[in-house]
């Protein structure tokens, strides 16, 4: 699902260009080995700075992972740090939306 969110994301331009669904796939798992590896430590090391801001410093850290990814898979460019702040804001948006609507219907059901 993600990889769709992704690859639609990066269709429309939104802070981030992408070339093919292959290339949103691996920007997917590419996002998730980030999250796991280098999210926690960069997590730590910034948490004087996040409780000064309120929690806001963590977009900072999702708009680096963005860009790291960028750096990785060739297919995904990132248009600069804003670029890849916008990226960011916009696909926890969409995942929070579409998940949100998958998570109620397995409810109802």
């Amino acid at each position: 699902m993600s990889a769709i969110l992704i690859f639609l994301l990066g269709y429309l331009n939104v802070g981030a260009q992408i070339e093919n669904f292959f290339s949103a796939i691996l920007v997917a798992f590419v996002l998730s080995v980030l999250n796991v590896m280098v999210r926690p430590i960069l997590t730590i090391i910034s948490i004087p700075i996040t409780v000064v801001t309120l929690g806001l410093f963590l977009l900072v850290i999702n708009a680096v992972i963005i860009l790291l990814a960028g750096e990785v898979v060739s297919g995904f460019v990132v248009h600069g740090f804003w670029g890849g702040m916008m990226f960011s804001v916009c696909l926890s948006l969409a995942q929070t939306l579409v998940f949100g609507i998958i998570e109620k219907e397995e409810v109802s059901n």
